[in-house]
């Protein structure tokens, strides 16, 4: 009875947030971008290996809850004024959010989870240009 209700509250949630973050993601430069792309390569990483990923970055303490910390601590950390420290809280929440909402029951997260496949998509396309541009050999310009 009380999963959808829950399941609605934290779509409405995410999908707040979500506004943020995506907005923060397309005011950084390109530079920042594939700095992004590599922390949130690493986060997901890290998620993964744990043994609940949608709980990454939650106190053991509040395990329990209907879901982690995770989201708020990086969306926290997103709006500083500190660009490292932001860029590492966005790269906690897609992470967070990629694995909470990926085997959500119901469709109310689905739309945020193909959002965020669709941004961590522009995301690694960002750093495979980055990595492809670093074999190419620079031309001096003619003097």
């Amino acid at each position: 009875m009380f999963s959808p209700l829950i399941t609605l509250l934290r779509a409405r949630q995410l999908g707040r947030q979500w506004h943020d973050i995506e907005r923060s993601i397309r005011a950084l430069s390109r530079r920042h971008r594939q700095r992004l792309g590599l922390l949130t390569l690493r986060e997901l990483g890290q998620a993964s290996r744990s043994e609940f990923p949608h709980l990454h970055g939650t106190s053991p303490e509040a395990r329990y809850l209907p879901w982690g910390q995770g989201t708020a601590i990086g969306y926290e950390r997103a709006r500083s004024g500190n660009l490292e420290v932001a860029l590492r809280g966005i790269a906690l929440w897609l992470a967070v959010a990629y694995h909470e909402t990926k085997h959500s029951p119901g469709d109310r997260l689905l739309p945020q989870h193909r959002l965020l496949l669709q941004l961590l998509r522009e995301l690694k396309e960002t750093q495979a240009e980055a990595v492809s541009a670093v074999g190419r050999p620079r031309v001096r310009a003619a003097a």
